[in-house]
């Protein structure tokens, strides 16, 4: 049963092809709003979740399809201590399709080795979460037409940050990347993924605590929050929560085409003052993450054979 755990589990053509239908999605929302009747949509969230679960819930309702919703570990079975591979098994015979959120990394791939449903990993603790990079896929490609010859800077937490680490795994695969890592440094991008994708994909790369300073050479930045639930202590999460804050000031220097992404929610590290800015693209990815869940949704079922 095919899933989607990592956005590498869909290729370059499969990603091009999901664009394409969030595209038609834009453009003729009428001609999809029966695609998935009868369909229903189990919302797994073993973490707390306001825009993924909802822009989940929000797409399957506008392709005409049914949510079965599970919201919080503490209303699930997983309090009496079921496990993910049992909960998997039980909602494969009331649902047709699966969204999982789950704070334990690898608990999206349990559930979908165990599920005879297609599984869809909607974040699972500071590992991957492919439908926001898909967001952010359809996001970049709205705004500047394609991937190719980007320089992108990731600011903040670049740690446990799963959207930074979902991102770099996609645009590794396109051509002419350029990558700004702009972190302090106990938040810096963990060696596994410089070892794995960037070195290994010889992709041009800079480390830096400046954001200011490399400013001027970005198309896209792309912040980021830090995250005190991966903290493991409050004085560190205190100590480092702000070290990054974008303002009009700060985007004084930038590019006039710049396209200031965030996957949300944000705390401080965005000035609401840069929402009026044309060049704020944060909350376009909001909708766009709903169009791409809608062509995931399809794509899934109808391999499945659902539709």
């Amino acid at each position: 049963m095919r899933s989607v755990i990592d956005i590498l589990d869909l290729s370059v053509e499969e990603i091009e092809a999901l664009i394409a239908c969030a595209q038609d999605i834009i453009e003729r929302p009428v001609a999809y709003a029966d695609a998935c009747r009868g369909r229903k949509l189990a919302t797994l969230f073993f973490e707390p979740s306001t825009r993924t679960r909802l822009s989940f819930e929000a797409a399957m309702y506008e392709l005409g399809g049914n949510v079965l919703s599970v919201a919080g570990a503490g209303t699930s079975s997983a309090a009496k201590g079921e496990s993910v591979a049992d909960t998997a098994k039980v909602i494969s015979c009331y649902a047709d399709i699966i969204a999982m959120r789950h704070p334990k990394e690898g608990a999206a791939m349990v559930a979908a080795m165990n599920s005879s449903i297609p599984v869809i990993n909607a974040g699972d603790g500071g590992h991957c979460h492919p439908t926001q990079t898909m967001a952010d896929l359809l996001t970049i490609y709205r705004e500047k037409g394609g991937f190719d010859n980007l320089t992108v800077g990731f600011c903040g937490d670049l740690k446990f940050g799963r959207t930074v680490h979902s991102l770099i795994n996609a645009l590794s695969r396109y051509t002419g990347i350029n990558l700004v890592l702009i972190s302090p440094e106990e938040l810096k991008l963990p060696s596994y993924i410089k070892r794995d994708v960037i070195k290994k994909k010889n992709i041009p790369y800079r480390q830096t605590t400046d954001l200011q300073e490399v400013m001027p050479e970005l198309d896209i930045l792309y912040m980021t929050r830090v995250q005190r639930e991966r903290f493991f202590n409050e004085e560190d999460y205190l100590r480092l929560k702000d070290s990054y804050v974008l303002t009009p000031e700060k985007l004084r220097t930038a590019k006039p085409d710049l396209a200031v992404m965030h996957p949300l929610p944000r705390v401080n590290e965005i000035s609401v003052a840069v929402d009026k800015d044309p060049r704020a693209c944060y909350f376009k990815q909001v909708l766009n993450g709903k169009y791409m869940r809608m062509a995931l949704i399809l794509m899934l079922l109808k391999e499945a054979g659902r539709l």
